[in-house]
Order: structure tokens, then sequence, then C-alpha cells
């Protein structure tokens, strides 16, 4: 029993994970967020967002166990090296999925697998979290499904990275725990905790660093540590465990800034700063007549509405907690709600981007925030903090109520995933050109696939041909990523010309061996393009062909 009762956590985590996401579950390994193309759902554009994390984490889970070495020389860009690096690696998530991906070599059911533990692993830690603070597992478990299944995290469904969130109430979890008793083996979980949400996710590995750094400060003057030696000695050793684990993943990052001048001015989190509309769009089925009210507002840069029950809790929890009654637990509750009180002013102040000043102090001051383009992003720690402090609210009212408290409180629980259940966007997987069946058997070379987009407003549309490419993984000119090298902005522009002399002759100058041409995605232009390629086709030779696709070995050039 006593091992049953500690595994229910983990397993009502998974289990309302697969709930709230579904029919997710029902079909695995043949829905996702491809975001183009006739399968695409019109009210959620990705820009092929959402094909990019399939490739990416797809590649993650191939690459890390078959040739560690070569991780972050993904197969796009060609010939750029360390194009992993061009945007979010997704380690951990590629290294959740890989046992899916060896047994199913199929990238829709390696993500959903990701999607679902993503989910379930941010409910449990924010339950533990809470269940700590509180010592109350319903009211625990209703500020976790607060935070695991916010609109925010819904709406990005396209973004893998983006909804692994787990490590942040986890690394909270572990600050307390050290500043109950602060060890060196508590420093060192502290200091992994951090180092895997940074490879889950950037944004959220420096929003977690971040927390911890404020809450050492916090401690450091609440509870009198500042010659404490022992709880010192740990707060270093998380720091070198977490820079020391990061720090390899992160050197492909500094040699693209070194070489490419890679980083993020402050002018460009301004389109990325939250407005007001943003903390009140959601798109929870409970939260439509909010959207319409806001309708004529300015448009909103993200979704961040934290839903009605957090925030009418999350006001419970400060009124009670800063008007004590005669409780015992008072003290520990006003040291929460400091803490997350001031966290959550901080990222609510933070997420307006320049305009409000916090961010540019930021911005001025640590160098990581160069990398960074997103401060409405920070919108997870405003949720986690209201959530911590909604779930004092809700102790208090299963302290008033008494024996019917409990009830109540499961009653909020219930309700709190009503209101924030949300219609999730899946759609069809791509169906894969039967050409491919004779690419994934071709001796490893450079290869280009057309159309080849070359307007920076269809860059996106080469993620179909990346999709693809987890059939064959060889080297490809055509990509997709959240950096765009210049070099393939100049040949873009020359092979959307394709075919022609000059297409060719950037075709011969990155050694392109293989081409396939997909007539279908050419539409009425097709038999333009058949008519223009014929005078090339001595330097051609036809590997397989239909209705869809032509492959192509180039033989010689023109």
């Amino acid at each position: 029993m006593r091992a049953w009762r500690s595994a229910l956590p983990a397993i009502a985590a998974l289990l309302l994970a697969v709930v709230m996401t579904w029919p997710l579950a029902s079909n695995i390994g043949s829905l996702g967020r491809t975001g183009v193309g006739p399968n695409a759902d019109p009210h959620f554009g990705t820009n092929g967002d959402g094909m990019f994390c399939l490739w990416n984490v797809a590649w993650v889970a191939r690459t890390i166990v078959a040739d560690p070495a070569t991780l972050f020389q993904a197969n796009i860009f060609h010939p750029h090296l360390n194009a992993l690096a061009f945007s979010e690696a997704n380690i951990v998530a590629g290294v959740v999925g890989a046992p899916v991906w060896w047994a199913t070599k199929n990238p829709y059911a390696t993500l959903n697998v990701v999607i679902l533990l993503a989910f379930a692993s941010a409910w449990f830690f924010m339950w533990k979290l809470v269940r700590y603070l509180t010592g109350d597992s319903i009211v625990a478990a209703t500020a976790a499904s607060f935070f695991a299944f916010c609109p925010y995290v819904f709406a990005h469904t396209a973004h893998i990275q983006l909804m692994i969130t787990g490590g942040i109430p986890l690394a909270m979890l572990l600050m307390h725990q050290l500043a109950d008793r602060p060890t060196a083996p508590r420093g060192a979980a502290l200091g992994v905790a951090l180092m895997v949400q940074a490879l889950a996710c950037a944004y959220y590995g420096i929003f977690a660093a971040l927390m911890v750094g404020f809450a050492v400060l916090f401690f450091t003057v609440s509870r009198s540590l500042l010659v404490n030696r022992a709880w010192w000695g740990a707060i270093m050793l998380a720091a070198f465990v977490s820079i020391a684990g990061v720090a390899p993943f992160l050197l492909p990052y500094y040699e693209l800034r070194q070489e490419q001048g890679f980083a993020r001015s402050l002018d460009d989190s301004i389109r990325y700063s939250a407005n007001l509309s943003s903390y009140l769009a959601s798109s929870a089925y409970a939260h439509r007549w909010l959207v319409q009210w806001i309708a004529d507002w300015p448009r909103w840069t993200e979704v961040m509405f934290p839903g009605l029950l957090p925030i009418v809790f999350g006001a419970a929890g400060l009124v009670l907690a800063v008007t004590p009654r005669g409780s015992k637990a008072m003290p520990r509750e006003r040291e929460i709600v400091l803490l997350y009180g001031s966290l959550g002013i901080l990222a609510l102040w933070s997420s307006f981007g320049p305009a409000a000043g916090l961010y540019t102090l930021l911005y001025d001051t640590l160098p990581v925030f160069s990398f960074l383009r997103a401060p409405t992003r920070i919108a997870i720690v405003v949720v986690l903090c209201l959530g911590v402090i909604a779930a004092l609210g809700m102790r208090r009212l299963v302290v008033v109520m008494g024996s019917r408290g409990r009830l109540a409180a499961l009653a909020v629980s219930v309700a709190a995933l009503a209101e924030l259940a949300t219609r999730m966007p899946w759609e069809r997987a791509v169906v894969v050109p039967d050409g491919y069946s004779v690419v994934r058997n071709l001796r490893k070379a450079p290869m280009a696939e057309f159309p080849f987009y070359g307007g920076r407003s269809a860059w996106h549309l080469h993620t179909q041909y990346m999709l693809f490419s987890t059939t064959h993984w060889l080297p490809m000119m055509n990509g997709y990523s959240d950096h765009t090298p210049q070099q393939f902005r100049q040949d873009a522009l020359v092979l959307d010309g394709f075919p022609s002399h000059d297409s060719f002759a950037v075709l011969q100058k990155a050694r392109v061996r293989y081409i396939a041409i997909h007539w279908d995605m050419f539409g009425p232009r097709a038999e333009e393009i058949r008519t223009r390629l014929q005078p090339f086709s001595e330097h051609l030779r036809p590997l397989a062909t239909d209705e869809r696709m032509s492959v192509f070995e180039i033989v010689s050039f023109p």
C-alpha cells in the first residue's frame, strides 16, 4: 500500500496528461502539429514550428545514440556546421524520446510521448512543490493543474521546448529543501535540476536560475544564513554542477555567435513583449467569452491568462496571509507569500519588455539575455507563483470548512480541470512520398529539394523536407530554424528559380549529388518546371518518380 500511494501522484499526472490532450494518446503515431499543408488547422497557425519540432526531436533522439559526437551537425543548411545550434537544441526532449524513436522510427510517436511526459512531469513536480509547502495533497493537485494545464502551455503545443516546464517547480522544491536543511547532496540535486531544465529549454533554464538566485538572497536574509558555511557550500556546489553540465552544450552556440554574430537586440524583444490583451487571452473552452470581450482591444502578443480560479484563490491566499488570525502556520505562509509574491510581480513586470524598464535592466546586466527575444515567455513564472499563493488560499478554505473542507477542495480541483480544458488542434500526419523509399538507401551525400522556397515569408515551408528527411537523414541544403545563415539567404533566392544554370552552379558549389522535385508542391507550375528541366536532362540520372515527386542523381553539371 505504501508503494502504491507513493506511485499514485505520478500515475494521476500521466492520466491527466492523457485526458487533457485527448485524442493524442489514441493516435500517438499519427497526430501532431504540422502547421502547413492540407491538414493544417486554420485557427492554429504554427509557421512550420510543429514540423520543425518533429524533425528536431527525432534528430536528437537518433543521433545522441547513433553518433553523439555529431549531435550538433544537423542535416539541414548544408554545408553549414553546427546547424542544430541555429535554434533550441531540445536535448532533454531528444533523450526522453530516444527509446521511442529506436523502437518505432516514427517522429510523431517520438515527439508525442515527450509531450505527454512534459505535461505529466509539470503536474507531478508542481504537486510535489505545493505539497511540501502546504502539506495538503488535494490542494497541491489543484495548484498542479493550474500550472501544468495553463492556457499558455496549451498555446505552445507546436513548441516542445516551451512545454517542458517541470524543471521550474522541481528547482524551487529543491531550493526550499536546501533552505530547510543545507547539505551537499541537496546542493548537487538542485544543480542537476537546473542543468536539466536548461537543456530542456534555454528560456526556462534562465528563468529557473533567476528564481533560485532570488530565493538564495531571500532566504539568506529571512533566515539569517549569511555566515552559514553549509548554506553557501551547498549553493556553490549547485552552481558548479549546473554550469559544468550545461557548458559543453553551450560551446556550439558560442561559436555561432563568434562566427555569425548571432545575438538578439533589445529591439527584437519589443515585438514579443506582453500587452494587457495578452493577460486576458486564452484558448480554453471556458474562456471564450473573455476572448470575445477583448476582440476589439489591441491584438495580444501571447496567450497568458492564468484562469479565473487561480486568480480568485491567489487573491484569497494573499489576503489571508497578510491578515493573520491566530494561525500557527502564518509565519511560514507569510514567507511563502513574500517570496512568490515578489517573484510573481518581478516576472509580470519583466514580461512587458523594454517599455516597462525591468527587462532592459536585465538585458544590460545579464549577458544570457542577448540570446532571448520573447519576454512573454516569463508568463510561466507568473502562473507558477500565482498557483503557489492560490494553494495557500485553498488550504485556508479547507481548514475553515472543517470536515467539509476536503470535499470542497476536491470540487475546486475538478473545476480547475474543467476551466482549463482546451480544444487540441492535432492534425493527421503528413503522408511521406513513396520516393523516399529509394532515398533512404542512397549513399550518404548532399541533397536539395524543390521547390526551394526563397522568400523569407515562405522559409518555413522547408520544414516539410526536414520532416521527410527523418526517413533518410541525408545532409540537405534546405532548412529552417530560429537563425538563418546569410549564405542560405543568398542561395535560396537563386535556387528559387530552379531549374536554371545559376541554380545548378549553386548546387555544384555545395557539391550536391541528389535532387528531389515535388511536383505536387509546384501545383499548376509543375508542367512549366518539367519543360524547363528538359535541357538539363543529360546531367540527371532518374532514381525514382511518380505523380508526387521525382528523385535524380546529378551525374554532371552544365
